[in-house]
């Protein structure tokens, strides 16, 4: 319980840097997020041995797709282009994004496929939870850190 509270605290806290770049703050949400999986997982360190590579290349290849293929789509129809769209332009867009989910899709399948000979049904269950409850606490702690600066 105690470890609990420490990686949570150990979350909120390491997170206010104001002069970090993007990287940096990217590697600083992934050092908390290993922290904070491993311990809420429960791996052995057996287990984490083999399950960090397997997970971290999920992550890699999940942020490229995020990042290189819908975040660019986003940007190209923001700022009124969607309003001037004709159907056909955005049937063209719909595909795009309709492929970058099917490529996440089947990244989630392998990653699960890869991972439950390492740790099991209960744990890649668990391994969900765990992650929508880190990124809650993540969004949260922005959501806080916005406030204080309105304030």
């Amino acid at each position: 319980m105690k470890i609990k509270v420490l990686i949570t605290a150990l979350l909120f806290f390491t997170l206010s840097g104001f002069s970090q770049t993007h990287d940096e703050k990217r590697a600083q949400i992934k050092a908390l997020k290993v922290t904070y999986l491993t311990t809420e997982l429960k791996l052995t360190t057996e287990e984490a041995d083999k399950f960090w590579p397997v997970y971290n290349a999920y992550e890699e290849k999940q942020y490229n797709i995020r990042h290189n293929k819908i975040k660019p789509l986003l940007r190209q129809i923001g700022n009124g282009a969607l309003e001037k769209m004709s159907e056909k332009e955005a049937q063209v867009y719909l595909d795009k994004f309709q492929d970058a989910d099917e490529e996440l899709f089947y990244l989630r399948k392998k990653l699960i496929n890869d991972l439950k000979p390492i740790i099991g049904s209960v744990k890649l269950i668990k391994l969900k939870k765990v992650e929508d409850d880190f990124n809650k606490k993540l969004l949260e702690k922005y959501k806080d850190k916005d406030k204080e600066k309105k304030d």
